[in-house]
């Protein structure tokens, strides 16, 4: 089995620079590239049996729409060994580290909008958390 490497999407500007960035790892690498992105679902809404259908497809749409930009990031770059994945979580690093865990990733690439270590501080930090937790390497990108 070839490796695997995973890049975690949300649409911002970070992540499509961390998109971009994977994209050339992967290809250097010779690996399968996975795109990641993670619908945030409520604790208090986990305990419930009712979900408002309105705001599950929304929630789908965006999370389309996000991992259709980084596919075409792929495809101008003539990289085609590309997955898309969906996955839920109410904690976005935690999510994107189980996932790594689940399917054995070689490597994770996350985008990081934080430019200071005060705002890391109080704002907390996605990319400092999976960096933290992962069990593979991962790659910042600024």
């Amino acid at each position: 089995m070839g490796k695997l490497y995973v890049c975690a999407v949300d649409g911002s500007k970070a992540a499509d620079r961390a998109a971009v960035c994977a994209v050339d790892l992967a290809k250097a690498a010779g690996a399968k590239l996975c795109f990641l992105n993670i619908n945030i679902v409520p604790t208090r809404s986990r305990r419930t049996y009712f979900w408002d259908a309105t705001l599950v497809e929304a929630a789908e749409i965006q999370s389309n729409r996000q991992l259709g930009a980084a596919a075409k990031v792929a495809k101008a770059a003539k990289f085609g060994n590309v997955d898309c994945v969906m996955a839920s979580g109410s904690n976005v690093p935690d999510a994107i580290v189980a996932y790594a865990q689940k399917n054995k990733v070689d490597h994770l690439i996350v985008g990081t909008g934080t430019t200071n270590e005060l705002a890391r501080v109080f704002l907390g930090s996605v990319a400092t958390a999976v960096v933290s937790h992962a069990p593979c390497p991962v790659n910042v990108v600024k």
